[in-house]
């Protein structure tokens, strides 16, 4: 029997744990299909290509995080006129970052290249990649907003709703350009644009249908107010430094993937994809602390907000087992998923144990996440990943590796993923004593 608690967990994780899964099922779908029609070029290209786009886009991921905990916050405490103005200050920062993007996105383009030591002909068809796909910032960066909002206001159906929405799209369009006018990447990134700002406009749709009572609160002066800025954008700064720590975790990885040749990026990218997929489904839960963490603390529910902390950590952990055997029992036919090509599958098995015990490392680091943001203090977030990226990850790759190739990424990244849920352990401990 599960009690209320459980329910209004659920009620929030399981539609964005489908919601999470869909993006990187979209992923997957893009990798399998170039797996099939492509070879190892066409993979590796959209490997690089999603590296730079994660840099640009997870870089400004606070749009969307930073925004949860905040209208969380001013639901709790119902004032209506700061729950809109967190909005619509996410819109007007997700507008100007989207401009200054596409504006700069010859020299972001140039730069990128030059760091990315792909090959020649995966380096080609990831800069046809990149110049197509740049087109789709705007939508991106403001559904990171309104993802945020939604979600900050108890509403994960929603979210779950825009997120397959914007995956089943950019599926159809990706099929509609590969197997309909014969391309391969360039297709794959052309779908991504459409499918975004179809998504954009319905996540508008739903906005006036479902909350167009907010409008009438909208107020510059409220948007304006030093205060509530000052702390929008303390908290977004932190979460700000802390996301470019895991993109460039994430970036180093694929990187130094490539630096060990195209079947190597290959196959360490397929794997990443798994690696993302336990990211996907327990932030559901992540992504539940945040909103009930956030409305908890907004009214003041000390012995609430203990409870939830509790029980989201006994679900994730559930979830996260369930991971852990279906990659161990069942993990040599996930990989056949993403490719028939024998030579990729093989390439990768040697380093399908990490994948394996992966969940039940990383649900720590993730579900202490969305706790962090739900109660608006991101410094620990911060300090964890930059102490967790820069004395941990970067050291125990450059030590092992002369020993373990490219099992040193691995490692690195399992201590990487361990360190950070330690740190958030102590610091949420520290913060119980004081």
């Amino acid at each position: 029997m599960l009690y209320a608690m459980d329910r209004k967990i659920l009620g929030l994780a399981i539609p964005n744990i489908i919601s999470n899964l869909s993006v990187p099922l979209l992923g997957m779908i893009d990798t399998a299909l170039m797996g099939h029609l492509g070879n190892e070029d066409q993979i590796g290209a959209i490997a690089l290509g999603g590296v730079i786009f994660s840099f640009i886009y997870w870089g400004f991921g606070f749009l969307r995080m930073g925004t949860t905990g905040l209208t969380a916050q001013a639901l709790g405490s119902k004032d209506k006129s700061e729950t809109i103005s967190i909005l619509v200050r996410g819109l007007i920062v997700a507008l100007t970052m989207a401009t200054l993007v596409f504006a700069l996105q010859i020299p972001i383009g140039y730069l990128s290249f030059n760091i990315i030591d792909g090959s020649p002909e995966v380096e080609q068809f990831a800069r046809q990649y990149f110049f197509i796909r740049i087109y789709a910032a705007p939508a991106t960066l403001c559904l990171y907003a309104f993802h945020g909002w939604f979600l900050g206001m108890q509403n994960s159906k929603i979210p779950m709703v825009l997120t397959v929405f914007g995956s089943l799209a950019n599926i159809g369009f990706n099929l509609l350009f590969i197997f309909g006018w014969g391309m391969l990447s360039d297709g794959v990134a052309w779908g991504t644009v459409l499918a975004q700002y179809s998504t954009l406009l319905l996540a508008l749709w739903f906005f006036r249908r479902k909350f167009s009572e907010y409008i009438q609160y909208i107020s510059a002066k409220a948007i304006k107010n030093i205060e509530q800025l000052t702390r929008f954008f303390r908290v977004n700064s932190d979460i700000f430094i802390r996301t470019l720590c895991l993109v460039f975790t994430l970036s180093f990885f694929t990187e130094k993937s490539a630096e060990f040749g195209d079947l190597a990026l290959a196959g360490n990218s397929i794997l990443l994809i798994l690696f993302n997929l336990i990211a996907y489904g327990v932030d559901g839960f992540a992504f539940a602390a945040e909103s009930l963490v956030g409305k908890a603390y907004g009214e003041n529910d000390q012995k609430g907000l203990s409870k939830i902390i509790k029980r989201i950590f006994v679900w994730s952990l559930g979830l996260a087992a369930i991971f852990c055997l279906t990659f161990l029992f069942a993990g040599k036919n996930v990989l056949s998923l993403f490719t028939d090509k024998a030579y990729i599958i093989e390439a990768a098995l040697p380093f399908l144990p990490w994948i394996i015990i992966a969940p039940l490392i990383n649900a720590f680091p993730f579900i202490w996440d969305g706790v962090f943001i739900g109660l608006t203090r991101t410094k620990p977030m911060r300090n964890t990943m930059l102490l967790s990226t820069f004395l941990l990850f970067l050291p125990v790759f450059y030590i092992s590796y002369p020993q373990i190739g490219n099992h040193a990424l691995w490692l690195a990244m399992t201590i990487f993923m361990l360190g950070r849920g330690i740190g958030l352990t102590f610091y949420y401990r520290l913060r119980k004593t004081k």
